[in-house]
C-alpha cells in the first residue's frame, strides 16, 4: 500500500505538471523528425565549374552526380571565392588543374573521389594518366574536421551556456522578488531591461573573449581572418543569447522549467548552424533555419576563421544578430509591462 501511494503521487505529479509531460514525450519525436529530415535528405551534388574542359568528360562528370558548369577563368574564380561552386577544373597543356574550395573537408574529398572516378572512366586524350595539379582556396589537404567544425562548436557552446545562465539568473530575479521591487521602483520599463542587459552583458563579453582566445590560442583551431571581428561575432551572438534566455525564463516557474526549454530553443538550431550541410536539406527545412540565431552565427564564424572574409562579407549576419538582440529585447519589454499590470 505504501508503494502504492507513492506511485500513485508520481502519477499525479506528472499530470498536474503538463509542460513536463508534453516535454518527455514530445521532445523526442520532434528531435527525431529532426534528424531523419537530416539524415534522409537528397545526396549531396559536388558543383564544379568547368574552364575548357572537353564535353565527353563533363557528359561523365555529370553522370556520376556532380552538376558541371561551363564557365570562363574570372567567372570560375569568383563562384569559386563566393562558394557557388565546390571546385574548379581547369583543362590546360600540362596537367588538368583542380582547384578546390576547401572549407569542408568532407566535400573536399567527395570531390577529389568523383574526379578521380571520372578521369579513370575518361578514355580519351590520355588525360586519366597524367597527376592532377591540386590546389585549395581554403585550408588545406591536411585540413580536420574539426577545422570545419570548430566555428560552428565556438557558437554552439557560447549561446547555450549564456541561455542557460542568464535564463536562470533572470529567473531567480524574479523568484528572490528583486524585479518586483524594481518595478515598483520609480524606473521605466526600458531602463531595467538595458540594465539586466548591460550587466549581464558585461559577463558574456568576457566569456565569448575567453572561449574565442582558448579556441584559437590553446585548441589552435584553423584561423585565417581577423580576431576582433571573430570577437565582434560571439558578442554579437552571446547578446541574442542572452535576450532570448531572459526573455524565455519570463515563462518558466523553476530552473528546471528553464532547462525544459533547452530540447525546444537550443537543440533544434543544431540542424540548421552547418554541423549538417544544409544543400541535401528539404526546402521546408532550410526555411525554417532562417528564424535561428545560431545559424547567421555559425555562419560568420565560418567565414573569418576558414575563409577568412571580414566585415564587408560577414556584415549581413551580424546585422541580423543585432536584430535578433533588438527584437528580444523589445519582447523583454513588453512582457514586463504584462507583467506589472
Amino acid at each position: 500500500m505504501r508503494i502504492n501511494a507513492i506511485i500513485v503521487r508520481i502519477i499525479k505529479q506528472f499530470l498536474n505538471d503538463k509542460r513536463t509531460l508534453a516535454l518527455m514525450m514530445l521532445a523526442p519525436l520532434l528531435i527525431l523528425w529532426l534528424l531523419s529530415l537530416v539524415f534522409k535528405g537528397d545526396t549531396y551534388e559536388p558543383r564544379i565549374g568547368a574552364v575548357n574542359v572537353p564535353a565527353p568528360f563533363i557528359q561523365i562528370l555529370e553522370s556520376k552526380g556532380a552538376r558541371v558548369t561551363t564557365l570562363s577563368d574570372a567567372d570560375a574564380d569568383q563562384k569559386l571565392d563566393t562558394y557557388e561552386i565546390d571546385a574548379i577544373i581547369r583543362a590546360t597543356a600540362g596537367a588538368p588543374e583542380i582547384t578546390l574550395e576547401g572549407s569542408d573537408p568532407t566535400v573536399s574529398k567527395a570531390v577529389l573521389l568523383l574526379l578521380q572516378q571520372a578521369y579513370e572512366e575518361n578514355n580519351t586524350g590520355g588525360v586519366q594518366n597524367r597527376q592532377l595539379t591540386i590546389n585549395y582556396l581554403h585550408g588545406s589537404a591536411d585540413m580536420a574536421s574539426f577545422d570545419n567544425f570548430g566555428p560552428v562548436l565556438i557558437g554552439f557552446f557560447i549561446f547555450f551556456f549564456v541561455f542557460l545562465i542568464a535564463g536562470i539568473s533572470f529567473l531567480r530575479e524574479r523568484s528572490e522578488g528583486t524585479l518586483e521591487r524594481l518595478m515598483a521602483s520609480p524606473l521605466r520599463h526600458y531602463e531595467i531591461v538595458l540594465g539586466y542587459v548591460t550587466g549581464f552583458g558585461i559577463f558574456t563579453i568576457i566569456q565569448s573573449s575567453l572561449v574565442t582566445w582558448f579556441a584559437t590560442q590553446i585548441l589552435d583551431i584553423n584561423m585565417v581572418g581577423s580576431f576582433w571581428t571573430l570577437l565582434l561575432i560571439t558578442t554579437l551572438l552571446a547578446i541574442t543569447a542572452l535576450t532570448l534566455g531572459t526573455l524565455i525564463s519570463t515563462f518558466a516557474s523553476s530552473e528546471f522549467q528553464m532547462i525544459q526549454f533547452i530540447p525546444i530553443i537550443i537543440v533544434p538550431q543544431i540542424f540548421f548552424s552547418g554541423l549538417f550541410n544544409l544543400e541535401t536539406m528539404n526546402s521546408f527545412l532550410r526555411s525554417i533555419g532562417l528564424i535561428t540565431p545560431l545559424r547567421y552565427g555559425a555562419d560568420a564564424l565560418r567565414e573569418i576563421m576558414i575563409r577568412g572574409k571580414g566585415w564587408s562579407v560577414i556584415w549581413p549576419d551580424a546585422l541580423v544578430l543585432a536584430g535578433f538582440s533588438l527584437l528580444f529585447m523589445l519582447l523583454n519589454l513588453l512582457v514586463l509591462r504584462k507583467h506589472r499590470k
